[in-house]
């Protein structure tokens, strides 16, 4: 069988139309060949791509669905719904223009920015929209309603923005794999942010004047005011709890302390991993016989796993390559290529049908196989039999060829690593044909002649080429096939000697076996062996990197033996080591942002006190659902830092607002603020939690890669939702003491001196207050 792989890039086409256009042109090929070649189709990844983007889609739609519902129970009117609802397509359809001129693609990443968008994008709207109509319901015409609600909740909505901008920052700057990898989902969700600020700014006001009315209680349907009256009771309960925390700060100031320190336990002891592992509908499969087998033998091997393995009710395909390729670096290796079903003809995953192949393959006697689910996103290095790889180099090949083997029985003994393999091939019985230099020379036959002789015999020479209309064929010399199975007929291989006499090999050579390496790889300069391996379920990247760093300290291997990862393993470390300074970066990049806005160097650390409880619930729910902390939860985890202080910045910014403008207290005005902005608050926090359900629950095409994502927010969103409503305001009073005193400190310092403190003149939000006595502390 002959394999032709065709890669294609035409610039400005993307995967599924080049696929599309091969396809097209298949029947002219099959025309132009003769008709004993056939065209088979082995694997075509576009309907994988074509699967995941209408899985998104499906979800994109579904979430929209959710958002509209929650704003719908919230305001309980269609005329107010349809608003916000205007914000979700405007934003995309924006966003795909911008990401067009940016000549982005629709990719996984890229669609899960769009999907984790639709519910961030109502945020402003929703804040906007509640806040004029809470002046609606007060009795203002909408006019009215539209300016002071604009007027007193742009600043809140700027700050939102900017502060989730300031999120993406690090992710911008980033560099490694994991920077080039999720730039443009950083880029795709922050242009979606800055679009829907925008609309919120602009076009939601003025449809606000448009298109809102007051209803009168006779106009309301029986469902709005049974959703009004439990609002009420929601927020009287709110009410009652919220007196009660003031009762007990000292007590929940602990428990925000206590959050912090379980965030940081919870992050050090839950499992890590690199990327969600994949169905793909592809699994590649390696073959490995005895070292000293033929291409005959592989050949037959290949035929009867690839007969098996199509037997599976859950395998489209099968195909292999035999013989010393690309993918096989020696004969007794042989690729295995597994198409598996689409997703909607098969009810098992790759993992599942592959588990059930191992059993199988392995009662065939004398081969090994080793097999892997093709993955979207993989780190270069070397083909491997398995996913991940472990590499040993050393400047002496014998030291390398006796710790080796060592190292792999121990890491097969542990149960975090399954189908341990190593390229390490050292042990294949040559035949050893050492010449009688003096009895050659007598007889007239020189060394080269002995070389090119066994050449002829066995080295597929080429003799020839016959040309045809149509064709060329290469003439190949060598013995007849049953000569090239036992080393006996090297006693019956002939020499030209002195005379032209034939003289026989067996009287100026005996013959002797030996092994020796069959293959020596490099890595740089020096020789390696890869031990390459798989996950076993239930385990993390991190158990397995964990259990191999414990062999280097039970071994006392030499110096000169070097142990280093490859692969998505050596990415996976290289992130490990950075994920702490990059979600330090993204808090540090969010207080920069809100200490600018603020003018104030306490207020962000209230805003952000918030964090703490979102980073224990993502963690919670992801170790409850059995995930592990991967680089895609890691995005969850930061998208919290801008979801989540958006509930407390909406808090202080009234509380500010109460105290400069309306003289009231600290404890009054956080308390107002608290009840005032608790239905945008839940509206928001409603909103992108649905938002970000269909992920954490979707199936499908992509749908492994996005889940941790989901599963992150969720987490996050409902532990944080009920402690910040709580934690907040106490954080708030806290901060707020800690700066009276710094005020009066100040004063009094002053005041020795014999001059007053300078008062200052902006407010929150830039608004202009005069004669009011401030520090850049408030």
């Amino acid at each position: 069988m002959a394999e032709i792989l065709l890669i294609l890039r035409q610039p400005g086409s993307n995967a599924i139309e080049i696929a599309d256009k091969i396809k097209a042109m298949l029947p002219q090929l099959r025309a132009s060949i003769p008709p004993s070649v056939h065209i088979d189709l082995l694997s075509d990844r576009s309907l994988t791509i074509r699967a995941s983007v209408h899985e998104v889609e499906t979800t994109v739609m579904i979430t929209i669905a959710l958002v509209v519902i929650v704003i719908f129970v919230f305001l309980r009117s269609v005329s107010v719904t349809i608003i916000p609802g205007i914000t979700v397509p405007l934003s995309l359809v924006g966003t795909f223009g911008v990401m067009y001129w940016l000549n982005y693609s629709l990719d996984n990443l890229s669609l899960m920015a769009l999907t984790i968008s639709v519910g961030f994008v109502v945020d402003d709207a929703i804040v906007m929209i509640e806040n004029i109509v809470r002046y609606v319901e007060a009795g203002e015409s909408p006019f009215n309603a539209a300016v002071k609600g604009a007027g007193q909740i742009g600043f809140t909505i700027v700050s939102i923005t900017c502060s989730l901008i300031a999120v993406f920052i690090p992710l911008l700057f980033m560099g490694g794999i994991i920077g080039r990898l999720f730039r443009e989902f950083a880029v795709t969700v922050t242009i979606a942010v800055v679009l829907s600020a925008f609309i919120a700014l602009t076009l939601t006001p003025v449809m606000c004047m448009l298109f809102l009315h007051k209803e009168s209680e006779a106009d309301r349907s029986r469902f709005s005011r049974v959703a009004a009256r439990g609002f009420d009771l929601l927020l009287a309960g709110y009410t009652a709890g919220l007196r009660w925390v003031f009762l007990h700060q000292p007590l929940m100031l602990a428990g925000t302390l206590l959050l912090m320190a379980a965030t940081v336990v919870l992050y050090i002891e839950i499992p890590k991993g690199f990327f969600p592992e994949q169905d793909t509908g592809f699994i590649f499969g390696q073959l490995e016989a005895r070292q000293d087998s033929s291409f005959q033998r592989m050949a037959t091997i290949e035929n009867q796993v690839g007969s098996l393995v199509s037997k599976d009710p859950g395998v489209w395909a099968a195909g292999g390559i035999v013989g010393v390729s690309g993918p096989n670096s020696a004969e007794n290796t042989a690729r295995v290529l597994i198409q598996l079903k689409p997703f909607d003809q098969r009810r098992d995953t790759a993992q599942q049908i592959m588990a059930r192949l191992r059993p199988q393959i392995a009662r065939i006697p004398g081969v090994l196989m080793f097999m892997q689910a093709g993955q979207d996103v993989t780190v270069g290095a070397r083909l491997s039999k398995t996913e991940y790889q472990y590499t040993l180099t050393d400047t002496d090949s014998d030291e390398l060829n006796h710790w080796a083997p060592l190292i792999e029985q121990r890491m097969e003994k542990i149960p975090a690593l399954q189908d341990v393999g190593t390229d390490q091939q050292i042990a294949a019985l040559h035949a050893v044909v050492t010449v009688d230099r003096d009895a050659a020379s007598r007889l007239g036959i020189s060394l080269s002649t002995i070389d090119e002789t066994l050449y002829d015999a066995f080295g597929q020479r080429q003799v020839g080429t016959i040309y045809t209309s149509s064709t060329t064929y290469k003439v190949v010399l060598e013995v007849q096939s049953r000569f090239e199975t036992d080393p006996a007929v090297l006693s019956k291989i002939f020499l030209p000697g002195l005379g032209n006499a034939r003289i026989p090999l067996s009287a100026v050579a005996h013959f002797s076996s030996k092994l020796e390496p069959l293959t020596i790889n490099h890595q740089g300069q020096f020789p390696a062996v890869t031990l390459s391996f798989n996950i076993t379920p239930g385990y993390a990247l991190s158990d397995a990197i964990t259990a191999i760093d414990q062999i280097d300290r039970e071994f006392r291997v030499p110096a000169t033996l070097q142990r280093t990862f490859q692969g998505n393993a050596q990415a996976f470390q290289d992130s490990l080591s950075s994920t702490p300074l990059l979600l330090a970066a993204a808090i540090f990049a969010v207080y920069v942002v809100l200490g600018m806005l603020y003018e104030s160097f306490i207020h962000p650390v209230t805003i952000l006190s918030a964090l703490p409880s979102a980073g224990v619930g993502a963690l919670l729910m992801l170790t409850a659902c059995g995930y592990d902390l991967s680089v895609i939860a890691l995005i969850g985890v930061i998208l919290l830092i801008g979801i989540v202080k958006k509930n407390a910045i909406m808090m202080i910014d009234f509380a500010l607002q109460a105290e400069r403008l309306e003289g009231k207290s600290p404890e009054e005005a956080i308390f107002q603020a608290c009840i005032l902005r608790f239905r945008p608050i839940m509206m928001t926090t409603m909103a992108a939690l649905f938002g970000s359900l269909p992920l954490a629950i979707g199936h499908g095409a992509g749908s492994e890669l996005r889940r941790p994502l989901g599963i992150a927010i969720v987490g996050g969103l409902i532990v944080s939702q009920f402690l910040t409503l709580y934690t907040t305001p106490i954080i708030y009073l806290y901060l707020e003491r800690f700066a009276q005193r710094r005020r009066l400190k100040r004063a009094k310092h002053a005041s020795r001196r014999g001059r007053a403190p300078a008062p200052t003149h902006a407010g929150a939000g830039g608004t202009r207050i005069a004669a009011t006595p401030m520090t850049q502390d408030q």
